[in-house]
């Protein structure tokens, strides 16, 4: 039987069938790791928490809080209004002010509705037997059709999805230079609009200005589909499985969307922001609920690897075609006329 060049360069069949009973398990035991392990740990870990009002009425509520030991941040007001403004700005997720009647509770559920309900039950349990109620003021709601925020926080994976997809398929596609980063950035853009008509006008999951958040889930895309595409530049195939790996089964359950980054173990929270299905959930927080406050940092990331990917993309498309000829297999050579042989 003659040996082709496929053959050649294909692994015999047991060693194939070995490579998927052992790589399939290990593929799940990562994906129960990445998606179990946070969600079962899930606790305050230096959250950020105002406490305003007079310091001698203050001081015993920051002793209280500070009792739950690396739980909070805390950050100091001097008065409610203060408070206020920082909890807008996404400077603290929540700040207790003291006042003559007791302490009262600033929350913002459109933050985090996990933060909010767990900062109230942690403000109740501390309060004396008999005592009143501890008031509380929710500063930035989240939409009423979306109070618990599981729409918001079931975003992620989607334009995870998309994203690798876009990217894979960019780079499977054959497309290169010019042609990959317009496929790359027009799928972005289509998203980013088809995101908003779903979150924003059908489901009100989003609040905010509806270009802005169109804007912010194209660059989440982007940013996605551009890393993997750039990946596959620079690595060949395994750079969609790497651009996979990082998005799905590690951006995806580390963003915090569902909660907050300060809730997820260390340093996972702070690993997943530099990830775009983290940054990308944080920004639309803060473009849909808040004005656009704390932005700078999650479109920076994002801004990154959006760049990062479309040069990749473009390098790749600009290597010259004795480069690109050098990497394929030798031809084979030419035949010989036998006739022209015997006459020489």
């Amino acid at each position: 039987m003659p040996v082709t060049s496929a053959s050649r360069h294909t692994a015999p069949a047991p060693r194939r069938v070995l490579a998927v009973m052992v790589i399939v398990p290990l593929l799940a035991a990562l994906a129960l790791w990445a998606f179990a392990w946070p969600a079962t740990r899930m606790a305050p870990r230096d959250l950020p928490l105002g406490v305003a009002g007079p310091a001698a009425a203050a001081a015993p509520l920051e002793q209280r809080l500070a009792s739950h030991e690396g739980a909070f941040e805390i950050h100091r007001y001097a008065d409610e209004a203060a408070a206020r403004t920082a909890v807008q700005n996404r400077e603290v997720y929540g700040a207790v002010v003291a006042t003559p009647q007791g302490p009262h509770l600033l929350t913002a559920s459109a933050a985090s509705p996990a933060v909010a309900q767990l900062l109230t039950q942690a403000l109740t349990s501390q309060a004396p037997a008999g005592a009143q109620a501890v008031p509380v003021t929710d500063v930035a709601p989240a939409p009423a059709a979306d109070a618990r925020g599981t729409g918001f926080g079931a975003s992620v994976l989607p334009l995870a999805l998309a994203g690798v997809a876009a990217g894979a398929l960019v780079s499977l596609s054959g497309l290169r230079g010019g042609r990959a980063v317009t496929a790359v950035l027009g799928a972005a853009a289509l998203v980013g609009l088809t995101g908003a008509a779903l979150a924003h006008s059908w489901l009100g999951v989003l609040t905010g200005s509806w270009w802005a958040e169109a804007g912010v889930l194209a660059l989440t895309v982007a940013a996605i589909a551009g890393g993997v595409a750039g990946l596959h530049a620079l690595l060949g195939k395994a750079g969609i499985g790497l651009g996979g790996l990082l998005i799905v089964l590690l951006g995806n359950p580390f963003s915090g969307a569902a909660g907050a980054p300060q809730l997820l173990p260390e340093p996972v929270g702070l690993f997943g922001q530099w990830l775009p299905p983290g940054a990308g959930s944080s920004l639309l927080r803060s473009v849909a609920f808040f004005d656009g406050a704390a932005a700078a940092g999650p479109a920076l990331v994002l801004s990154l690897w959006a760049v990062l990917g479309v040069s990749a993309i473009a390098f790749a498309g600009r290597r010259t075609p004795v480069a690109a000829s050098s990497l394929a297999a030798p031809s084979a050579p030419a035949p010989v006329d036998a006739a022209a042989a015997r006459a020489s």
